[in-house]
């Protein structure tokens, strides 16, 4: 099989996290895990999924539908699935995501343990491609916090984001949902949602200490 590298992907990985580019000096979260990028990357292509940069990171498909994503958060690389919550998960190696409901995620601490699974993640990137084809949709419950429409819309627009947001503790992602929801007018809310936005995809709470 070929593989064909995409080169919006190598670039993601050399140049590192969004902060990166605007100079910032804290260590990067993909260049702190590039190893282990690399080795989930090659995985996820010798499966035969077309490579893709989306949302910053970079995302995995087959006949232009999400099936995995690549990615770092501070304390570890992951590989995340879209419709995980479909798996069988024999192996009970996924793990959810905060509070959202069909995203599953596998975290990495080094390449050895993903070279231990690395046929295990193989055979759960085919299934998910089977779930697709499938045709298999997640049943959503109904979301008790009263999340405002204009940050559903900015889940909608960047999955990834969505993905941070709910990666949060339950008391730092009520303390955004608080703050954006104040504001009466709609453009109000929209700017505080872009204002920490970065913020919310560095896993850092309303309130922690946060250095750009």
């Amino acid at each position: 099989m070929k593989i064909e590298l995409n080169p919006q992907v190598d670039k993601y990985l050399i140049d590192g996290c969004m902060r990166c580019k605007y100079g910032a000096t804290p260590q990067c979260k993909v260049h702190a895990w590039r190893d282990e990028l690399e080795a989930l990357r090659q995985i996820v292509l010798e499966t035969g999924l077309k490579e893709e940069l989306k949302w910053g990171a970079p995302i995995y498909t087959h006949q232009s539908k999400n099936i995995v994503s690549v990615g770092a958060l501070k304390a570890s690389a992951n590989i995340g699935f879209f419709k995980g919550a479909l798996l069988s998960d024999e192996q009970k190696i996924l793990s959810q995501q905060g509070n959202l409901q069909s995203d599953r995620i596998v975290k990495f601490t080094s390449t050895e343990e993903i070279e231990k699974i690395k046929e295990t993640l193989k055979s759960y990137i085919l299934e998910a491609v089977e779930i697709e084809k499938s045709g298999k949709k997640v049943e959503f419950r109904k979301k008790p916090e009263p999340i405002p429409e204009e940050l559903l819309q900015a889940f909608e627009k960047d999955p990834v984001f969505e993905k941070a947001f709910y990666t949060l503790t339950a008391g730092r992602q009520r303390g955004y949902i608080i703050h954006f929801s104040q504001p009466k007018q709609a453009q109000t809310r929209i700017g505080r949602i872009e204002k920490y936005k970065q913020q919310i995809l560095d896993g850092v709470g309303l309130h922690d200490k946060y250095k750009l």
